[in-house]
């Protein structure tokens, strides 16, 4: 490797790892590298005679990927583990200096730009909040924001990173009305290739997803999501959507496009078919507020400050909860999902009381004939928009083969 990590291939999750196999073919090492550091990831640390145990590979192969790992700062030496017969084993850790990525959130109403290491970990975020996203104010701040988080690294770190990943919705501007935003301003977006926009800014390579799938993926490769093999993710911003992992995978599809839960029908306050975006988005429960005289802009500027006090957030859960609870129901109908997992833009209190009241919901529909999946809390967070752009480049370049699709080079 050549001052930072060059890995090139497909997304795939952390936790599928155990499910692939190695291959002591000569051709095949940069696969199992990418294994062995998925197992890694998922276990905190494992030896080498672990790792051969689990993917099959010979303790020679993988003494070769180690060592090679290690070389190359990805990998760190932890205290030898005695008290067995033989030699001590030694097991092998991420290094949090050995990559770094730069997420990069678009939203409807706030851009964040995060850092984050090999592990994961947090380094450093930037927030823009505004009325609308303004395509020459996003470049603006993505290029200010870069500059910032490089200048709190120091030359070895900033060698090291290795990616940038755009987390978006697609076709923004058809959000005009929706968002409140000058319909000339959106339709700019429809004339722009972020991504390229982006890229020349950066001498690392730039991927982009939708957002809400880009979330999806931050909480199968960071979020605590045990052994769940399949399952359905909703999260909860300006306006509602998600993603699909199926199999350990985040899917989504030949377009990018699968997982686009926002526009799944729901019945509508009239009874009447709607969308799930109309109803469960934070954008709905914002002009609520903003009808009754609150100034809602709390809602994008401190998500972990506001309070669910008053009719208008009752209303809100009371809707959203059953929206998602038909959206949840409906999913089950076409796959054997294991979880539905609901997250968003809100405070721990707020997210677990919108998944009571799916819960709650969903045990007033009829469900004969159909397995319903737990429904449970999303485990990211606020910023799993960010962080899943982050997760591109992670999965992209170090992760084993495979099922994301992200657009980049």
């Amino acid at each position: 490797m050549e001052n930072s990590p060059t890995r090139h291939g497909s997304s795939d999750a952390a936790n599928a790892a155990l499910h692939h196999r190695g291959t002591n073919q000569s051709g095949m090492r940069d696969q199992n590298e990418r294994l062995v550091l998925s197992l890694v990831r998922q276990n905190g640390s494992l030896a080498k005679t672990e790792i051969a145990r689990m993917t099959r590979l010979s303790a020679q192969t993988v003494s070769v990927i180690m060592r090679e790992l290690e070389d190359e700062g990805l990998l760190l030496r932890q205290p030898p583990m005695r008290g067995k017969v033989g030699q001590p084993s030694i097991p092998m850790s991420l290094n949090p200096d050995g990559a770094y990525f730069i997420g990069l959130k678009i939203g409807r109403r706030s851009a964040e730009l995060v850092l984050i290491d090999f592990l994961g970990h947090v380094r450093a975020m930037l927030q823009n909040s505004y009325r609308y996203p303004a395509p020459r104010e996003i470049l603006d701040f993505v290029n200010s924001g870069i500059k910032r988080l490089r200048a709190g690294l120091n030359a070895t770190q900033d060698k090291r990173i290795a990616g940038l990943g755009i987390a978006m919705p697609f076709e923004l501007w058809n959000w005009a009305d929706t968002a409140g935003a000058p319909r000339e301003i959106m339709d700019q977006w429809r004339h722009r290739d972020i991504r390229a926009d982006i890229q020349a800014l950066c001498s690392f390579p730039v991927y982009l997803q939708n957002d809400a799938t880009a979330a999806c993926g931050a909480e199968l490769v960071f979020g605590q999501t045990g052994n769940l093999r399949d399952f359905i993710y909703f999260y909860i911003g300006a306006f509602a959507g998600g993603g699909i992992v199926l199999n350990g995978r985040l899917y989504s599809g030949p377009t990018g496009n699968a997982g686009a839960l926002g526009s799944m029908p729901v019945p509508g306050a009239d009874g009447r078919p709607t969308q799930l975006i109309d109803v469960a988005s934070l954008a709905i429960l914002e002009r609520a507020l903003n009808a009754r005289g609150i100034d809602a802009s709390y809602l994008w500027t401190s998500p972990d400050k506001w309070t669910d006090d008053g009719p208008e957030f009752d209303a809100w859960f009371a809707s959203a909860g059953a929206a998602l609870a038909y959206a949840i129901v409906a999913a089950a109908s076409v796959i054997d999902f294991e979880a539905a997992v609901i997250d968003g833009w809100m405070p721990a209190f707020a997210r677990q009381r919108l998944v009571d009241a799916a819960r709650a919901s969903i045990a007033r529909i009829d469900i004969e004939g159909l397995r319903i999946p737990s429904v449970r809390e999303g485990t990211v967070g606020i910023h799993a928009r960010a962080l899943g752009g982050a997760s591109l480049p992670l999965s992209e370049r170090f992760l084993v083969s495979a099922a994301a699709a992200p657009r980049g080079l």
